[in-house]
């Protein structure tokens, strides 16, 4: 267990903290309106502190981040996008088996 945090994401430090980041990096969009979204907070927490401490675990809110949701034309939330070495690689829209978000990553 590494105890990692998660990163808070807003469009000030999205470009130091996901597009320069080197390695598996994965961005939960959600907001706090969301049911699906409250399910799957607790997983993305436990990914969060399972995975390596070079993958990095980010969440940025829909409503207060609308400039990110748009420019990864984030339609429905919960969706988790993958990052390698600052490159989208895959999304998951909805919520997944918490097994399927640690296999993503540890294929990065």
């Amino acid at each position: 267990m590494s105890g990692k945090k998660i990163t808070p994401i807003v469009m000030e430090n999205f470009e130091a903290e996901v597009l320069s980041h080197k390695g598996a990096l994965m961005l939960d969009f959600w907001a706090e309106w969301c049911g699906p979204c409250k399910g799957l907070s607790p997983i993305i927490d436990e990914i969060a502190n399972e995975l390596p401490a070079d993958m990095k675990v980010c969440k940025t809110n829909v409503d207060e981040n609308q400039a990110l949701a748009q420019q990864f034309r984030v339609m429905s939330i919960p969706t988790v996008i993958f990052f390698k070495d600052g490159e989208v690689v895959n999304r998951f829209v909805g919520v997944r088996d918490k097994q399927d978000y640690i296999d993503m990553m540890q294929s990065l």
